[in-house]
């Protein structure tokens, strides 16, 4: 999750996807597009009842130099998202489709998500922590040190029923003062739990790069993306909030953020756009997008809609002429 090429190579992600064409179209969203959308791509028969025939790729937004962490608020109806060098969160209202700044500054914030209470969570990259905005207003700090040392820049985060909060730590966020403001790591690349009392816990320490993460629809396993060495998606269980039995959903690289959907599809932001592999770890779809997709999640009144942030670095140019789009599709998640 950061613009920085030495993350990963692009070279590489683009091997991670199929070769498959993008299509000529108009993402000014000027002319319309033909249905079916030609740049939703069925990879597998077992996928085909996933699209709705008239649903389409929509863009919502230009304008952001990162776009991280899109999450969704079923209480007031819009979506949220970070832009992070811009140091400012967006909201796209559900109402009348206009996107507004949302929280500016926003201390770089990285990966969004919502609890069960409503209450939003972010990673700030700048504080080097986890916090929670109250429905008074009010900032609460989960977590920002371990073992007494500063957290690196926590990236995506995900909460359990029980009231766990899950999240990586990587180091992205202090690599350069690009995404945040540059420092030392003082702790290795961790995944971390925090439990309803507010006590820290280290989940794991030997993932690289540990970035996007998601629970299955029972909340019993974990997925957790890895951005480093050797890269792909892995998938543990969960027994007294403690990972076991370590295994590789896919060794492709390239995920960044991931999600699930009810039927334990996992969505995951690669090179190509968006990637979509079975319970199994097969490759069954792909969302063909204009630029990298960091981050997916879903919403809208139905939670049919996937939403998606698409940063691009712009290889081989000044970092601060990337740009970002916002981007929708209409899925039919059962």
């Amino acid at each position: 999750m950061t613009p920085m090429t030495s993350r990963r190579s692009f070279l590489t992600l683009a091997a991670a996807v199929p070769a498959i064409a993008q299509s000529a179209r108009d993402w000014t969203n000027k002319q319309p597009v033909r249905y079916p959308d030609p740049d939703l791509v069925v990879l597998d028969p077992s996928f085909a009842n996933y699209f709705i025939f008239n649903s389409a790729i929509y863009r919502h937004y230009v304008g952001c130099r990162w776009a991280e962490g899109p999450a969704w608020n079923a209480q007031g109806q819009y979506l949220v998202w970070s832009d992070i060098p811009n140091n400012r969160q967006l909201r796209h209202i559900e109402e009348n489709g206009s996107v507004t700044t949302f929280r500016s500054p926003s201390n770089y914030s990285n990966g969004n998500t919502f609890d069960f209470e409503g209450r939003q969570l972010s990673c700030e990259h700048a504080g080097r922590r986890i916090v929670r905005y109250e429905h008074d207003g009010s900032v609460t700090v989960i977590a920002d040190k371990y073992n007494g040392k500063r957290l690196n820049s926590p990236n995506d985060i995900v909460v359990h029923p029980d009231g766990g909060i899950w999240f990586t730590d990587p180091p992205y966020g202090i690599m350069g003062n690009y995404e945040g403001f540059k420092a030392a790591p003082e702790n290795k690349d961790s995944v971390y739990r925090v439990d309803k009392s507010g006590r820290l816990e280290l989940i794991t320490d030997e993932i690289d790069k540990p970035n996007g993460l998601c629970f299955t629809p029972d909340y019993k396993k974990i997925y957790i993306a890895s951005t480093g060495e050797p890269g792909g998606i892995l998938l543990f269980d969960i027994a007294d909030n403690k990972i076991r039995n370590r295994k590789v959903f896919t060794s492709q690289k390239g995920a960044d953020g991931i999600r699930a959907d009810t039927e334990g599809n996992i969505w995951a932001g690669v090179n190509a756009g968006v990637q979509i592999y079975s319970p199994a770890g097969k490759t069954v779809g792909l969302i063909r997008l204009p630029e990298i997709c960091a981050n997916v999640c879903f919403g809208g009144p139905k939670r049919n809609r996937l939403h998606g942030s698409q940063p691009e670095p712009l290889l081989g140019l000044c970092e601060h002429q990337g740009r970002s789009h916002f981007v929708r599709l209409t899925l039919q998640v059962l």
